[in-house]
């Protein structure tokens, strides 16, 4: 296993047993800072992630494949738990006992174990044992209804709000937090991560709304949903973007000398919806008069709080975040050379770095084994009898 110097959590063992997204990335928050994480998967589908997104989130990992329905699998798991500092699981509430691998099972075994259970729902609660995706999250969470500029119907993104935010990030946090306990005392705890409590959790701004007039405000009539002209989308005359994020009047002001427009300097914030209805509408006017290259060179070096809208092959060719290590290119596991997001932690006394391509399922099974104590007449045996596939 390559040790990465300086890194925060070297040392920390990890069985990741989630698919697709959310555990996975979760996972690979922790592989980044140097944690040792084998992603466990079945001997039958695995993990069924495309392949391409399967490359983004797995990196950092070792594979090992194997059969947790067979007694001779469960009972490998069980020893590699012992050895284990986190387990990470996705499935529906019960799976995991089911299989005779819950938590409490595991915990008589390693009682400073930190288990991670992700799900949609959480392990209690009346939706907990109900399918859903990340729509059906930030649904149910009040989420969706907050998110759009009002026209009419909530938006959807690319970038799963729920899974990500509510999911990937919380249960990263929540993993760190039990785990800094655990190596305090000695006793792990079962971490409960449900996707939509944790979006809702971020609601802060609508519920602060609730709590005020008696009802969140609706998308599109807010602040930073579009109702005033100084933060919005603006569209250029090549039907691409422009945001205008002058939420204080300083960098309003700066802007409308920018634009050479000072008269609409005192419209920053009107309370007269139709001087604000026409400061916008001149705002869209200017903007659409020019097409994207020149808003992007007029922009440049200024400091109004007003940027082009790239698209993620822009920004994947960016200066800023090329120097700041979040482009790199990698090769995965055909020796294709890839581009890969970067760590978003920075800290001192540790660079970042991807020294493991994600894995193909099983492909470390032997050599994982090896290196967390397995002797080599049990693993032939294992791999014999199919109860471990080396991929």
């Amino acid at each position: 296993m390559t040790q990465v110097s300086g890194a925060p959590l070297q040392g920390v063992r990890v069985l990741d047993l989630t698919r697709l997204l959310p555990g996975p990335a979760c996972a690979m928050h922790l592989a980044d800072m140097g944690a040792e994480v084998v992603k466990v998967e079945d001997t039958g589908a695995g993990d069924y992630a495309w392949a391409a997104l399967r490359s983004q989130v797995n990196r950092n990992k070792r594979g090992l494949q194997l059969d947790l329905k067979k007694e001779e699998g469960k009972a490998l798991f069980l020893d590699l738990c012992e050895k284990a500092d986190v387990l990470i699981e996705g499935f529906r509430p019960g799976v995991m006992e089911r299989l005779g691998v819950g938590y409490e099972t595991v915990k008589q075994r390693n009682p400073a174990i930190v288990y991670c259970s992700m799900t949609g729902y959480g392990q209690t609660g009346p939706y907990s044992q109900a399918a859903g995706h990340d729509i059906n999250y930030i649904a149910r969470a009040g989420v969706a209804d907050q998110v759009g500029n009002g026209a009419g119907k909530p938006a959807l993104s690319n970038l799963p709000l729920a899974d990500l935010l509510g999911g990937a990030s919380t249960a990263t946090i929540g993993i760190l937090a039990a785990l800094f306990d655990a190596q305090r005392t000695g006793k792990g705890r079962l971490v409960d991560i449900s996707f939509s409590d944790g979006i809702l959790a971020y609601a802060g701004l609508p519920m602060a709304a609730l709590n005020e007039f008696g009802q969140a405000t609706p998308a599109g009539i807010t602040k930073l949903t579009g109702a005033e002209a100084y933060y919005g989308f603006y569209e250029t005359a090549d039907h691409r973007y422009i945001a205008v994020g002058a939420f204080e009047k300083k960098f309003w002001d700066e802007f409308c000398e920018l634009i050479e427009r000072e008269d609409l300097k005192p419209l920053h914030g009107t309370l007269e919806p139709e001087k604000s209805d026409y400061a916008r509408q001149e705002l869209g006017r200017l903007i659409a008069a020019h097409d994207f290259a020149w808003w992007s060179a007029k922009l440049d070096g200024s400091d109004c709080c007003v940027t082009p809208v790239l698209n993620l092959n822009e920004t994947a060719c960016d200066e800023h975040f090329k120097e700041r290590g979040m482009i790199i290119e990698s090769s995965n596991e055909k020796g294709v050379t890839v581009r890969q997001l970067g760590s978003p932690f920075k800290m001192s006394g540790f660079e970042f770095s991807i020294h493991t391509p994600s894995p193909a399922a099983g492909q470390h099974t032997r050599e994982v084994l090896q290196d967390w104590g397995v002797d080599t007449q049990r693993i032939r045996k294992l791999l014999d009898e199919k109860v471990v596939v080396q991929g």
